[in-house]
């Protein structure tokens, strides 16, 4: 199984060398991992994917309150979120196929944000599933390059409208 787990931590240095070691500690494997800071700048949120059954993410997340700078840990796991997240991706794109790879784009509602003579750099932003269907349309073309900023995700809050 694999499990959102949020983490917000007091912004300071070397609290995120702690957290990744206590996880290598223990022989996990993070799937993904995003940092950045919050609506408040002396708060930052870590979004961590992680493999592992329900138990052993529950001995992790009880260690993960007794490190001094973590402020609240939450597994998103089974919660009502909104997760996304972000690539870049460079696509060989030969003249005859760039009319094609725009209108992928298009449908995908992803963009182009560079070009050069023989490949676009495409941004893409959205679900797993998202991003799964765009890459699989996209591999016909020839992946160059490609980078993941790793998911991020919030839990909703009260009643969707």
């Amino acid at each position: 199984m694999r499990h959102i787990i949020s983490i917000e931590v007091e912004n300071r240095f070397g609290i995120l060398a702690r957290i990744t070691s206590l996880f290598s500690a223990r022989g996990f494997n993070i799937d993904s991992l995003a940092v950045g800071e919050t609506e408040d700048p002396t708060v930052s949120r870590i979004t961590m994917v992680v493999p592992g059954d329900d138990q052993i993410i529950e001995q992790v997340i009880k260690q993960l309150h007794k490190l001094v700078d973590v402020i609240k840990v939450v597994d998103l796991r089974g919660q009502d979120i909104v997760e996304r997240e972000l690539i870049l991706v460079k696509v060989n794109a030969r003249r005859a196929d760039r009319a094609e790879i725009m209108r992928i784009v298009d449908i995908f509602r992803a963009k182009i944000v560079d070009i050069d003579p023989l490949s676009f750099t495409i941004e893409i932003t959205g679900t797993e599933e998202k991003i799964k269907g765009i890459l699989a349309l996209l591999k016909i073309f020839g992946i160059k390059k490609l980078v993941r900023t790793g998911k991020i995700a919030l839990s909703r809050e009260g009643k969707r409208i």
